[in-house]
């Protein structure tokens, strides 16, 4: 049994700090979300600002922000699913440009916006995804092709929130900066 002093002190302190945060003008929604976040729920927060997306089933992008070596529950699935919807989004984006563009200029050209050393790999390590993604200690979260797999990831992600790949490839676009081939500086 408590000692009564202490039930005393904690009916206090919920009855009081409402009325402490409300006069504050702190966000009670902003103290409870702090309250209880890692740093890498913070970092998903900030995120779904930078790409300009906010998931309605967050574990999606948590999955797509853990490395193979890092969980059995990971992101190798959703990193193919991406590299897809972008190679997809490029050739549509590049045939819409040129109907008349050869196989092969197409295949080059797709290779380029999908490519893990250049372009892939730039992208992600722009929004930081070195230090948010999730991998062993063994594993070195800056590695090409560990960023490149969660930057895919973050599009795979993204198709299987909103149940469609074209709204996946259009925000690749605003981050990737709308060129293909091109990176955007941010």
């Amino acid at each position: 049994m408590l000692p009564r002093g202490f039930t005393v002190f904690t009916i206090f302190v919920f009855a009081i700090v409402p009325h402490i945060i409300q006069g504050s003008g702190i966000n009670e929604q902003d103290v409870q979300i702090s309250m209880r976040s890692s740093p890498f729920e913070t970092a998903l927060i900030t995120l779904q600002k930078q790409i300009g997306f906010t998931f309605q089933k967050i574990g999606l992008l948590r999955r797509a922000m853990t490395h193979a070596s890092f969980s059995e529950e990971n992101n190798k699935a959703l990193s193919i699913l991406g590299s897809n919807i972008i190679e997809t989004s490029a050739s549509l984006r590049l045939l819409g440009q040129n109907i008349e563009i050869s196989a092969k200029e197409l295949s080059r050209r797709i290779s380029e916006v999908s490519k893990v050393e250049s372009s892939c790999a730039a992208d992600a390590l722009r929004l930081g995804l070195h230090k948010v993604v999730r991998v062993s200690s063994k594993t070195n979260s800056s590695a090409p092709v560990v960023v490149c797999g969660a930057f895919r990831a973050i599009f795979g992600a993204i198709a299987l929130d909103v149940g469609k790949s074209d709204d996946a490839g259009s925000i690749f676009w605003v981050v990737h900066g709308g060129e293909v081939g091109g990176v955007m500086a941010m």
